[in-house]
């Protein structure tokens, strides 16, 4: 209990999941949250001579279930694991936090939601400016800006971070600027240092100074950007060599829409609870990083005509070939999230069949790449170009890693494949040929002694035994050592058996410490190749979206707008994208025209009663021009 309370002083803020043997478990104060939360059983265990403490712990392999629990109630939750092997140890384990997991700082599948993103942000208030960072350490986007308090608190209804930090005496700021909707974590003065966090990304990046990365000049964005760092250093968060730039958004660049808008609008969400926003509705993707870009693109439309077109013109190709878009989406189908599993590499904590997955993703990437190139079209030529499907990576992947490995987690073994290593080999034979022997002991006693239901199984305990129902137990030879008693059972084990079971395990173990000595080399291999993985998933997500337009204006017979710098609006039978989906089998939308410019039109009055679609019509323009 010692430990537990110095680990606990660290962390007095995050709930401690202290593991002990088979379970995690909590005390206290977080003992009586994580019953309630997790609905487990709270107890109480004798604390010294004079006291009691609550306890709850659950079994160490259920964190996948409870961890998500906890963080989504609004905890910050502190992972403490043994960092010693017990059996090694004489006296009290070692144990050390690995992990700070916070609503904005987590990489595990089951908390993160596939097509969204997980955006930690951080806010630093200048003298004359207040600078803005957001950051996804599951996918390695980084953003920086800089503004006016407005023009922050658009960006973040924009990105609509989960975890919000900011200097600590701000409260009264930060709340009359961005109200009291995030959930929030202060940090202290120092941290927000400029000079020391120019140095930090510096560092980070790998660079001598950050104009490359055009933000030199953002001084109280940097200041924002490196603190954002400072705190995944704090929440052991160490191993980020995905995080290879910062991005800079730009006012000029994209339109940025208020949180009032964002809501009565619906982008993202229904006012009435339903999964029908705007971006659900649209979504046609087919992977996780285009469903994040889609969304992005959603909240940050661009300006520039030029860029808007470009992505039209492969859109309307898309529309024309159907052979060629279906053929897109077949590879697109296969890839999976690649941004996620780079951030896994990067962080040591990719799981073998995620690596399975990237084998085969990296295939349908090059296949993908080979059916733009057969096109004759300029821009998906210039897409193809920007993709590498990383052939020593696959290859590699394909040679050392099981098609199906048995195991999920590198420790349990069954994940190298066959002549990787020559060592790894013979010890599989010792060990296959054991329990083939094992299975002929079973054979042969059973008939020596005439006990037909007799077996041989193994637990963690006692290791080897022979297992006799009550109704054989007569027929037993006096040479057994009787170790265990059953309700239907004895369980015994003979010399035999104890001399195969050293051979076994000696096997088995010396099998798993080369298993993660390989494992261990390939993911140093797979993180030289991030920056180009992080490129492929970019791309990727870029044709996703667009065949994502294409596949949505094929549906809804969509046609393609003329854009221009101009100030008219002239929509011809324009409908609401969100209400038309929701319609009635069989009820068509009536559409309608709308005519806005600066000369003879500038205002339309709508007049009609309740419910007959006056707000349909403002909403469906503003939808549209979006």
């Amino acid at each position: 209990m010692k430990q537990y309370y110095s680990i606990k002083a660290v962390h007095p803020d995050a709930i401690l999941l202290f593991r002990v043997g088979d379970f995690y478990e909590t005390f206290g104060e977080d003992a009586i949250k994580a019953s309630g939360i997790l609905g487990i059983t709270l107890t109480r265990r004798a604390n010294g001579a004079a006291s009691y403490v609550e306890l709850a712990g659950f079994p160490y392999h259920a964190i996948d279930t409870y961890l998500p629990k906890l963080v989504r109630a609004g905890e910050r939750v502190a992972v403490c694991e043994q960092l010693e092997d017990p059996k090694t140890v004489k006296g009290l384990v070692k144990r050390g936090v690995i992990e700070l997991v916070t609503p904005g700082v987590a990489l595990g599948d089951n908390i993160l939601t596939n097509k969204e993103n997980t955006y930690l942000a951080s806010v630093y208030f200048g003298r004359r400016n207040t600078g803005v960072a957001f950051l996804d350490i599951s996918t390695g986007e980084f953003y920086v800006a800089e503004g006016t308090d407005a023009y922050v608190d658009k960006l973040m209804a924009n990105l609509a971070p989960k975890e919000v930090l900011f200097r600590r005496g701000c409260e009264d700021r930060f709340a009359e600027a961005f109200g009291s909707g995030y959930y929030t974590y202060r940090l202290d003065d120092w941290v927000f240092s400029e000079e020391v966090n120019r140095e930090k990304l510096c560092r980070q990046f790998g660079t001598r100074s950050l104009k490359g990365f055009g933000v030199d000049q953002l001084s109280d964005g940097i200041s924002a950007a490196g603190a954002v760092l400072h705190y995944l250093e704090f929440t052991e968060h160490r191993d980020i060599a995905h995080i290879t730039s910062l991005s800079r958004l730009d006012q000029n660049d994209f339109v940025w829409i208020d949180k009032f808008t964002i809501r009565n609008l619906e982008l993202f969400s229904s006012n009435g609870g339903r999964r029908c926003g705007f971006a659900d509705v649209i979504d046609r993707t087919l992977t996780p990083m285009g469903g994040r870009l889609l969304k992005r693109w959603t909240a940050m439309p661009v300006l520039r005509v030029e860029e808007i077109e470009s992505r039209l013109d492969v859109v309307e190709l898309l529309t024309r070939d159907a052979d060629l878009a279906e053929a897109v989406r077949e590879q697109i189908a296969q890839i999976g999230d690649l941004e996620r599993i780079g951030s896994r590499i990067a962080a040591g904590r990719v799981a073998p069949r995620e690596l399975v997955q990237l084998k085969n993703s990296l295939t349908a990437v090059e296949t993908l790449r080979a059916i733009m190139e057969s096109t004759d079209d300029d821009r998906l030529h210039a897409l193809a170009a920007t993709i590498d499907p990383l052939a020593a990576v696959r290859d590699r992947l394909a040679r050392e890693i099981w098609p199906d490995p048995q195991n999920n987690q590198i420790q349990k073994g069954g994940v190298i494949a066959d002549g990787v290593d020559p060592e790894l080999d013979d010890l599989r034979r010792i060990a296959l040929r054991g329990r083939d022997v094992l299975v002929r002991i079973q054979q042969r006693e059973s008939e020596q002694t005439g006990i037909p239901s007799l077996k041989v199984s193994y637990n963690n305990v006692f290791g080897y035994y022979i297992e006799v129902r009550n109704a054989h137990k007569d027929k037993v030879p006096p040479t057994w050592i009787r170790k265990q008693t059953l309700a239907n059972a004895e369980r015994y084990i003979t010399e035999e058996l104890k001399e195969y079971e050293e051979k076994i395990l000696g096997a088995e173990e010396k099998m798993l410490v080369i298993e993660q000595r390989i494992y261990a080399e390939l993911i140093r291999f797979l993180a030289g190749a991030l920056g180009v993985l992080q490129r492929d998933a970019a791309s990727v997500a870029r044709l996703d979206c667009l065949q994502s337009f294409a596949r949505i204006a094929c549906e809804r017979r969509y046609v393609r707008p003329v854009l221009d710098e101009g100030s008219v609006i002239d929509i011809r039978r324009g409908r609401h994208p969100v209400i038309e989906t929701l319609m009635p089998v069989g009820e068509e939308y009536v559409p309608n025209d709308v005519l806005l410019d600066g000369k003879d039109q500038q205002i339309m009055m709508i007049t009609g009663p309740n419910m007959s679609g006056k707000s349909a019509l403002l909403r469906q323009t503003a939808l549209i021009i979006l």
